[in-house]
């Protein structure tokens, strides 16, 4: 027999956000992934009628009803739930009575919709950015070879030619092959693996912010909301500030952009997620690091191919900061997302607190 105790713990791991209410609609109960799901706090929710804790419809209300009346348990579909938080969630639930003593309870199963599309989401984008970097690996190949034999054979040809000032012709051969060799190293990112070390995330935000505010030159109105119990990630200093610097960048020009630059506002915000899933991997502990700008949104066409290399909303843009940035991430087993419409765009970064460790 399963004791009391090991039964609490088994819920308390489930994934799944469940919640236990009282004849009356009010919270008894809610495991750590309902927590989660709706941004609240089980103990201080306690006895809240459940529209306290998220709204939905009178027609979904009044069926919660018939279920304590009628003992008649039901599923949902595809159901709108607005948490007080604000935020918009798309989840199944299941409804199930549970007849005691005293009287009928519910038992409420809550399966967002909304993290398996966004799991499905990740997963297409991770394998097209590795499809992407294998056919950028051998692209690059296919360059640099014919490259260095141009730049050897401009050298050898600048010391045979009999006047000085028809070497200008070599030097501009030899100078285009460096550019765009370079070039190419760039597409293809850093060889060397993370030096890895114990880093603070809000001392590289705030490193980061200085500079953005000097290139800005206090254009930009700088606004954090820090999670001060986020403990140190394992990570590589120098290149998570890298990640970081291209795509608050990339804000700040977006940022420019806007006629009315006192208004312009950017935001960094940091939060803990608990059983989060990166790719195929379910991790303990994630850190979500969110940039959040106020500037005129990433065009929509862009935003399915926006960690490519070479693709840029800006004429003078390289289209290499966010796929440089997403390489970085990618490599300390994390994630980049982006949202973005008129007026709001948000890149959130996710970092497992737990390297190398999936549940």
């Amino acid at each position: 027999m399963i004791n009391e105790a090991l039964q609490r713990l088994l819920i308390e791991n489930l994934t799944t956000a469940t919640l236990l209410l009282d004849a009356r609609l009010r919270l008894q109960y809610m495991n750590p992934a309902a927590e989660m799901l709706l941004a609240v706090s089980g103990q201080r929710s306690h006895g809240q009628f459940i529209s306290e804790l998220f709204t939905e419809s009178a027609e979904a209300l009044a069926a919660l009803r018939q279920a304590v009346d009628q003992a008649h348990p039901f599923t949902k579909r595809e159901a709108t739930l607005t948490s007080v938080s604000g935020q918009t969630l798309t989840v199944d639930y299941a409804v199930t009575p549970i007849l005691t003593r005293r009287e009928t309870l519910l038992l409420l199963e809550v399966l967002p919709r909304d993290r398996l599309l966004r799991i499905s989401k990740e997963e297409a984008q991770l394998s097209n950015q590795e499809t992407t970097r294998m056919l950028v690996r051998g692209l690059a190949h296919e360059i640099k070879n014919p490259l260095g034999g141009i730049r050897g054979a401009a050298q050898l040809l600048a010391r045979e030619l009999p006047e000085e000032q028809l070497r200008d012709y070599t030097e501009v051969i030899i100078e285009e092959a460096d550019r765009l060799r370079n070039l190419v190293d760039r597409m293809l990112g850093s060889n060397k693996l993370p030096s890895l070390g114990m880093t603070n995330i809000h001392e590289v935000l705030e490193h980061v912010a200085s500079l953005i505010e000097a290139e800005s030159q206090g254009r930009i109105i700088m606004a954090r909301d820090y999670d001060p119990s986020i403990p140190e990630v394992l990570a590589d200093r120098e290149q998570l500030i890298q990640a970081v610097l291209n795509i608050m960048r990339n804000a700040m020009q977006a940022l420019t952009t806007q006629t009315e630059m006192g208004l312009a506002r950017l935001s960094l915000r940091t939060r803990t997620l608990r059983q989060f899933t990166i790719g195929h991997v379910r991790h303990r502990l994630v850190a979500r690091i969110e940039i959040i700008d106020n500037g005129p949104g990433i065009p929509g066409e862009l935003q399915n191919t926006l960690f490519y290399p070479m693709v840029s909303g800006r004429p003078d843009g390289t289209g290499l900061g966010l796929a440089i940035a997403q390489n970085i991430i990618s490599q300390h087993q994390g994630l980049i997302e982006c949202e973005s419409h008129p007026g709001h765009t948000a890149f959130s970064i996710f970092l497992p607190l737990e390297q190398g460790t999936g549940a």
